[in-house]
Parts: C-alpha cells; sequence; structure tokens
C-alpha cells in the first residue's frame, strides 16, 4: 500500500453508515464498532465510540461532549484511527 495520505488506511476500513442533519455515523468494515457525532438540542456535540464485545479488540464505550462540530468530529476520526486493525 501507498501512503499517499495518512488516512488512506481508515477510510478504507471505516465508511459512513448514516448522515443527516443532525448525526454522522461511521461503521468499521467488520460490523463491530460504530463512531457517531450527533448535534444536541442546545447546539453542542456528542461523540460517541462504541466497539462490541465481540469484536478482536474487545468491547469499549465511550462519550464525550464538545461544544462545537469540527471538535467533535476531530475526536470521532481520532478514535476512528485508533480502532483501525493493525496490518498483520
Amino acid at each position: 500500500m501507498t501512503a499517499s495520505r495518512p488516512d488512506e488506511r481508515m477510510d478504507s476500513e471505516w465508511s459512513v453508515s448514516r448522515e443527516d442533519d443532525v448525526v454522522t455515523e461511521w461503521q468499521r468494515s467488520d460490523g463491530y464498532a460504530t463512531v457517531r457525532v450527533r448535534e444536541r438540542g442546545d447546539g453542542e456535540y456528542v461523540v460517541r465510540l462504541d466497539v462490541m464485545e465481540q469484536a478482536a479488540d474487545g468491547r469499549v464505550y465511550e462519550r464525550e461532549r464538545h461544544p462545537d462540530r469540527e471538535s467533535a468530529t476531530a475526536r470521532a476520526a481520532e478514535w476512528r484511527t485508533a480502532h483501525t486493525f493493525a496490518e498483520g
């Protein structure tokens, strides 16, 4: 694989499974993990990581509140990177 973009492998492993005015959700290719950014009623954002216990990397659940979409989306990208499978 060439390293033309640092996030190239992450993009191929995670895909957007839902996107609308309120929620953007990515699902990992194995189906055992999702990352979601959701706008709250007060205009802030919640970002959530959910990795099922059946996943090779084990159960993980994290949820954070962010003041804006930009910081929530940045955190979502960090979690997707951290929970992308290492090349074997």
